[in-house]
């Protein structure tokens, strides 16, 4: 069966040397154009190029898909029996999804209905939730609205972050994503179409949205923390400048201490960190990173730094 693939972060890498391994027939690869990334704006390829051409595999890197009469007539040319598309970026067109033989599948990372969006794994930690998982569904015009072909679920841990998340949940796709191709190769394939009335949504995030409310609870900041790890990173300030937050985790004791605020740091606990109070709750920050300085474990943050008890981190 020959395979199209579409996508263009590490993950999307990932699943697409699962599928060289598996000797599947990838007739091509498409990714998103190269970009300056960085201060220095040095241009970089995708994570899915770079597997691309190690593989020697055909590759294509259109601005726009949309609209697109050289992109179409390639994809035309290859005669694709199906596309796969794994976080590719990129909103595709009817023309485009009426290509393949068996039409485009889509892996994505929540148990559709449920989060459909741009930012499952983020919306799933910041609602606290304790399981999520994969859907691998044919794509139709309307956003992550199609059909269901198989789905998995995993288990979300207290101390899991969008990082240790998506590890989970892409671990859980590859071979799910291997056993659909089996079922549309030999016809065994099951569409289940999604319960439109649980649709949930989990729109992108912005910059802005890491800032941190200290009168939330401290589960509240958490989730927020841990979802947000990757980008934009969770941040409060610290003398000024801004400090971001990669770990932390509730604490267990209700320390009674005076005229306790949201945000104050109340006890810098030895080997461990920072302990902040919240609107309901403590929260102890575990890793963390000052404006300028490199990433380090909170504990650490206390030798050099002039963190006083008492002070209040600003809302």
């Amino acid at each position: 069966m020959k395979i199209v693939f579409f996508g263009t972060p590490e993950p999307a890498a990932q699943v697409l040397k699962t599928l060289i391994e598996a000797k599947q027939e990838i007739a091509g690869v498409v990714t998103q154009p190269d970009r300056p990334v960085g201060r220095g704006q040095k241009i970089v390829f995708s994570a899915v190029k770079e597997v691309a051409l190690k593989a020697a595999l055909p590759l294509e890197q259109p601005e726009s898909v949309k609209n697109n009469k050289v992109f179409q007539a390639w994809l035309e040319s290859v005669k694709p029996d199906l596309c796969v598309v794994v976080a590719y970026g990129k909103i595709l067109p009817k023309e485009i999804l009426d290509i393949p033989k068996h039409g485009f599948i889509n892996l994505h990372a929540s148990l559709l209905p449920k989060y459909r969006g741009a930012a499952p794994i983020q919306w799933a930690l910041l609602k606290g939730e304790k399981e999520t998982g994969v859907s691998i569904f044919q794509l139709v015009e309307a956003l992550d609205a199609g059909p269901v072909a198989a789905q998995a679920k995993v288990a979300i841990s207290d101390d899991d972050d969008y990082v240790t998340l998506s590890k989970k949940i892409f671990a859980a796709a590859c071979p799910l994503l291997i056993q659909v191709l089996h079922d549309i190769k030999t016809d065994k394939v099951k569409y289940v179409p999604q319960d439109e009335a649980e649709v949930t949504l989990a729109s992108s995030f912005m910059k802005e949205s890491g800032e941190i409310d200290w009168r939330k609870s401290a589960g509240e900041i958490h989730n927020r923390i841990r979802a947000l790890a990757n980008w934009p990173t969770a941040h409060t300030f610290f003398h000024g400048k801004r400090l971001k937050l990669f770990k932390s985790s509730v604490y267990p004791l209700d320390l009674e201490t005076r005229a306790k605020q949201p945000g104050q740091v109340i006890e810098i606990i030895r080997n461990e960190g920072i302990l902040v109070a919240t609107g309901q709750g403590d929260l102890l920050l575990l890793e963390l990173q000052l404006e300028g300085k490199k990433r380090m474990k909170a504990r650490d943050f206390v030798i050099g730094h002039d963190v006083k008890l008492g002070e209040t981190l600003p809302n």
